[in-house]
């Protein structure tokens, strides 16, 4: 064997490695959570030794960092219609939530953040650099900082209580139902002569 193959074959094994990994790892705190989820239980189900897993990601927090590298894949906002950009936001994660809601990362992530921390900040950090950039593109960037959270509170709400707790008042809403429901509170929220609770002391003063 070349030097060059032997190269080229150690880095399949590890890439290989490295997706074993991230999938057990994905599963685990999809099941369990981020407290309850160990580097031991995510080697047994990677069939490796823990110390494996240690030496590609360090340590739980940055294995969880790495499991869920999170695009939201939001569509070019500034090519929707005014009247239509809330509409598209709903749609889109309901098109993302229940394509694979098994499999998918954002509601692993909504899942532990709710008693974690380092589960929340990191879902701060996602929306902070995904949503606002997003919206700004459409509605220009001092409305979207100002609207960004607002939005990303009522998206999470929704994957919250139809995914998660799964309150039976929202699990029986049909796609459409929610959409029209949904979009008209957002489409309020974006609306740029709407008063909200983050501007009331500016406009009283």
């Amino acid at each position: 064997m070349t030097p060059g193959t032997e190269t080229t074959s150690t880095d399949k094994r590890s890439d290989r490695t490295r997706a074993a990994i991230l999938r057990a790892a994905r599963e685990r705190f999809a099941a369990q959570g981020y407290e309850r989820t160990t580097i031991r239980a995510v080697a047994s189900d990677a069939s490796i030794d823990p110390s494996m897993v240690m030496r590609y990601f360090g340590n739980k927090a940055q294995l969880f960092d790495a499991a869920l590298a999170i695009d939201l894949r939001l569509p070019d906002l500034t090519a929707v219609a005014p009247n239509e950009l809330a509409r598209a936001l709903v749609g889109h994660f309901l098109e993302r939530w229940e394509s694979d809601p098994a499999d998918d990362a954002l509601l692993v992530l909504l899942r532990s953040a709710v008693t974690n921390e380092h589960a929340a900040t990191r879902m701060h950090e996602i929306f902070a650099t995904q949503i606002a950039p997003a919206l700004a593109a459409a509605l220009g960037p001092e409305l979207a900082a100002r609207r960004a959270g607002l939005v990303s509170s009522q998206l999470l709400g929704l994957g919250l209580t139809r995914y998660l707790l799964r309150l039976p008042a929202v699990t029986a809403l049909t796609r459409d139902e929610i959409e029209d429901g949904l979009a008209p509170a957002i489409e309020a929220t974006l609306e740029p002569s709407q008063v909200l609770l983050g501007e009331v002391g500016d406009t009283a003063g």
